[in-house]
């Protein structure tokens, strides 16, 4: 079982990431070969449906912690938020390290020791935390809290250290570094060095940056959408044993408003925690309660639908089109792909599942420290017409098919013009196009002269 840094991103070259959470999937991949099942629809669908399982697990483990520190209603309603969420049926599928570093944290929850709890397991919660850090180590910042409540209501704390944590901590971290060592081929500690660089150097906001109110003016209140009020609601209404959980949300705000590189998933983890003070307030309605839930159902399935369904689905629908080349094409061999697009817009060969040869534009963060310092893909759309004469100066070096957004056709034209390129697919990828992402897909194939001179 060998990877090919080709396949991966700069972050494995850099030993930003680790091979633990990948290795889960190879395993699959692995199998699937094994059995002569290897096919590219398997390849893509088996992890969505191996982490939509997980999910699906983790929720289950929610509804029934809160039937053990409340009861069915409340349990009810607490599920009924977490379901319903429209972020929660985003990301629940996808192999994002936040999804299983929030279905990890749902299931430690399920054990972790609070009032009322019949499932505490100190090994097991702990284990599932250092599961968490090892696949991704910002998983660490929600448990700060929740850690430091156990550690003090602990009778025994030097037990609780001594023969909990720190034998779970060096198992974990042991079995990391062994994985790690065996691909990378030297020892390595991966969560450091990827602390390192997002946290202690910052070096995320290479990829953009926000001002540090921008998760409290817009990414929590976007996650949550229309649960918002009842959250707000709920805070005032939940027991205090759950002021754990709002210190929880709370500190994991803060603490990501400190980075510069804000994303919407990066909060993910929280999100169950709020479902916890939603639901309270639901269990609380005496009046418009089937009003409510009739809001919260449909304003968060139409927003799930299209966010799932309608909404940047281009960059999957193309590789379709590029999987249909690999397999069907008569000349399949000196077939080549170019995709100028903004970095990793779209799946790369676990979509293709093919030896295609296939190029898009790199875009890996400046580690030297350089001023002047630009990406292949910066360096492309400040004069994206002038970039390709430059880099296909001799014929034979042009790739057979080129995709692009909508928004650039118009500016390289002479080049597709003078290169025989013709469009051969369109496809929808978004109502609202911004900079260098268009509206639709283009997909371009080079035509010979006497095709050309034939249609």
């Amino acid at each position: 079982m060998v990877f090919n840094y080709g396949y991966l991103t700069w972050e494995w070259t850099e030993r930003l990431r680790g091979y633990t959470y990948p290795l889960i999937f190879a395993s699959i991949y692995k199998i699937l070969h094994l059995l002569g099942k290897d096919s590219v629809h398997l390849l893509i669908w088996i992890p969505r449906l191996a982490q939509a399982l997980l999910s699906a697990i983790a929720d289950l483990r929610l509804y029934s912690l809160m039937k053990q520190l409340e009861n069915q209603q409340v349990a009810r309603w607490v599920f009924f938020c977490q379901l319903c969420s429209w972020f929660t049926w985003y990301c629940c599928t996808r192999t994002l390290t936040n999804t299983m570093e929030t279905v990890l944290t749902i299931i430690a929850l399920f054990y972790y020791p609070l009032e009322g709890s019949k499932s505490m397991n100190s090994v097991k919660y702990s284990s599932l935390v250092a599961l968490a850090f090892i696949i991704r180590p910002t998983a660490v910042i929600p448990w700060i809290p929740l850690l430091f409540r156990h550690f003090w209501q602990e009778q025994r704390k030097l037990d609780l250290i001594l023969h909990q944590f720190l034998p779970v901590g060096f198992v974990t971290l042991s079995l990391s570094l062994i994985i790690d060592r065996i691909f990378f081929g030297q020892w390595t500690l991966v969560q450091y060095n990827f602390l390192k660089f997002n946290v202690l150097q910052d070096l995320g906001s290479f990829y953009g940056s926000h001002p540090w109110h921008w998760y409290f003016s817009q990414g929590f209140p976007a996650v949550l959408g229309t649960h918002l009020p009842f959250f707000i609601h709920g805070c005032f209404l939940a027991p205090k044993r759950y002021r754990i959980f709002l210190v929880t949300v709370l500190w994991t705000l803060l603490v990501y408003s400190m980075l510069s590189h804000k994303e919407f998933r990066f909060i993910y983890p929280v999100l169950p925690f709020c479902m916890v003070f939603c639901g309270y307030s639901l269990n609380n309605l005496k009046t418009w309660k089937k009003p409510a839930l009739s809001f919260l159902f449909l304003s968060n399935m139409l927003l799930a639908l299209y966010t799932g369904l309608v909404h940047q689905r281009g960059t999957l629908d193309v590789m379709t089109n590029i999987q249909e080349l690999s397999y069907n094409s008569t000349n399949v061999s000196s077939a080549s792909v170019l995709m100028m697009m903004p970095c990793h817009s779209t799946p790369y060969y676990s979509h293709v599942h093919y030896p295609l040869p296939m190029r898009f534009l790199q875009c890996p963060p400046d580690l030297t420290g350089k001023t002047d310092y630009l990406v292949e893909a910066d360096m492309f759309y400040l004069n994206p017409l002038k970039w390709l004469y430059m880099e296909f100066q001799n014929d034979s070096q042009l790739p057979t098919h080129l995709i692009i957004f909508s928004v650039l056709e118009e500016e390289i034209s002479p080049f597709l013009i003078s290169n025989n390129y013709e469009r051969t697919a369109v496809f929808f990828h978004t109502h609202f196009p911004e900079s260098r992402t268009g509206s639709h897909i283009y997909v371009y194939e080079r035509k010979l002269k006497g095709k050309l001179n034939q249609r």
